[in-house]
């Protein structure tokens, strides 16, 4: 099992025995989708993105990761003249995802304690960028209470990114 599936989120769980849980800012909740994203590419699709950014939009999230194709595949992929070569890293990788689909979608569930509707993905063989989109059965609320200026706020806190070093 993966290391970041952890059952004990306390996002938008109702009240228990008079104890309100603590909600998380929506930066919060997309740095935290990212580490599950990254952690499942890393040790399900066996490499994981160079970069990572996730983003909450009503009842989506939408995480965009970059540089995910490994050197063979950028290879196989990378000879113009043959289209299948394209095509078959695509369906390799959508097929592997579709097969891990229900581990990232409980991460995704655990995260945001709403239930994955649906999600959707694509692949470029040319920029090497991944796509995943999920689509929740209820708008994802967060906690708006932060003090940091709206600047600040929107700059840090809206777009959650995440980068990994080449080494």
């Amino acid at each position: 099992m993966f290391s970041c599936y952890k059952i004990n989120r306390n996002v938008h769980l109702p009240q228990f025995s008079g104890l309100q849980m603590k909600k998380k800012t929506k930066g919060q909740l997309e740095a935290e989708i990212c580490e599950a994203v990254i952690t499942f590419e890393k040790e399900f699709m066996g490499r994981g993105p160079l970069e990572t950014k996730a983003y909450i939009i009503d009842d989506m999230v939408l995480v965009r990761l970059k540089n995910v194709l490994t050197q063979a595949e950028l290879k196989l992929a990378g000879v113009r003249e043959i289209k299948e070569g394209r095509e078959l890293v695509k369906r390799i990788r959508i097929t592997l995802l579709e097969q891990g689909r229900p581990l990232l979608e409980a991460a995704v569930e655990n995260i945001l304690g709403i239930k994955v509707k649906s999600l959707h993905t694509d692949i470029s063989t040319v920029t090497g960028e991944r796509v995943i989109l999920f689509t929740m059965d209820s708008p994802i609320l967060a906690d708006k209470s932060d003090n940091r200026k709206r600047s600040d706020r929107d700059s840090i806190a809206s777009i959650y990114q995440v980068s990994i070093d080449k080494s």
